[in-house]
């Protein structure tokens, strides 16, 4: 997932039912694994992440082109989004692509689902404003029953690669590591999310760049599976998926956006087995679905009392008379 924190100053033009844009999302995300597993069959996991990379980044500035956007100013806005995308795109995209060298599709998809998980304890120690209820911390001990429900604890993890296992998990760790950064660091920036993510997507494509090189030799032939798989990886799920994400928060709002992410495991986990054959036993959907219930319990947030909600109702009445309408809105995005 790539979080960001932006401004979005207009919604773009919807010519299909954000339903349908709801469904295709889910799709080209949850299809992600498989492209990753088929990538890494004819090019080397930093290979896989550059490529995707690159393609996502070039649909990216085509839709910037298109907008007349400009990629964001200021030495401080562009450290910060050297971090976010290391931390986002960079990190997560090569930990997945080198774990499924040994994990099935199935599993990493699986292990991505755990981000909700770990955004919510880490928000509890980094984010003052997030306090921790009864039901949030019941579905943080849930999800991560789920996850040991998935790795067959109770048989001691028999036949589980640990070091790609980890890696998946680490993946998924790193969003919300990076969510919170941007969150402390680019709120407010005053640039649209178009424009910062095209920047975020330009900087880790040329840490690739950079990195690549010193891990990884020039293929030995051209793959064209593979090559289909990376093009298809970037330019659909990694570019086409924020512009579709980007359409969806601005239309239905964040809340509905996300939930996006509880499909992901349902159509990775189908994809892998129905199209590479990867095996599938019982406890990895039961572990998924008690995964996804616990990451849903840790999204409830703490409702006020019903006097405070019609004063702070009045409240705010009374200030929107007061106030100017204000042109932008600010939306939090989590793009995978």
């Amino acid at each position: 997932m790539t979080p960001a924190t932006s401004t979005v100053t207009e919604s773009p033009s919807r010519t299909l039912d954000w339903r349908l844009r709801f469904a295709a999302l889910a799709l080209i995300w949850g299809f992600s694994f498989l492209l990753i597993k088929v990538g890494t069959e004819g090019y080397a996991p930093f290979q896989v992440t550059l490529g995707r990379l690159l393609f996502g980044t070039a649909v990216l500035a085509a839709a910037m082109a298109m907008k007349r956007e400009r990629l964001p100013r200021g030495p401080r806005t562009w450290a910060h989004l050297t971090v976010a995308a290391f931390l986002l795109n960079a990190l997560p995209f090569s930990l997945f692509a080198y774990a499924e060298l040994t994990i099935p599709s199935t599993l990493a998809g699986i292990c991505n689902a755990t981000s909700p998980l770990w955004g919510m304890a880490l928000s509890l120690i980094a984010l003052s404003e997030d306090r921790p209820t009864r039901t949030r911390v019941a579905g943080l001990g849930l999800g991560f029953l789920g996850v040991l429900t998935v790795l067959g604890a109770w048989q001691g993890f028999h036949g589980l690669d640990a070091r790609g296992t980890a890696m998946a998990l680490l993946a998924s760790l790193s969003y919300p590591i990076g969510w919170i950064y941007v969150r402390r660091t680019l709120a407010g920036a005053g640039h649209s999310h178009l424009a910062m993510t095209g920047a975020q997507l330009l900087l880790a494509s040329l840490q690739l760049t950079v990195v690549t090189p010193l891990f990884t030799g020039l293929p030995t032939h051209l793959a064209l599976k593979p090559l289909l798989a990376i093009a298809a990886l970037g330019a659909l799920g990694t570019g086409l998926a924020v512009l579709l994400q980007y359409g969806l928060v601005a239309e239905v709002g964040p809340t509905t956006a996300q939930l996006v992410n509880y499909f992901i495991p349902v159509i990775a986990t189908t994809a892998g087995t129905a199209l590479l054959g990867e095996s599938l036993s019982w406890s990895t959907p039961v572990g998924a679905a008690i995964v996804l219930a616990g990451a849903a319990l840790t999204q409830v947030r703490r409702s006020a009392p019903t006097g405070a909600r019609g004063r702070i109702d009045v409240r705010l009445r009374r200030g929107a008379r007061r106030a100017p309408a204000q042109p932008h809105r600010t939306h939090h995005l989590t793009a995978r």
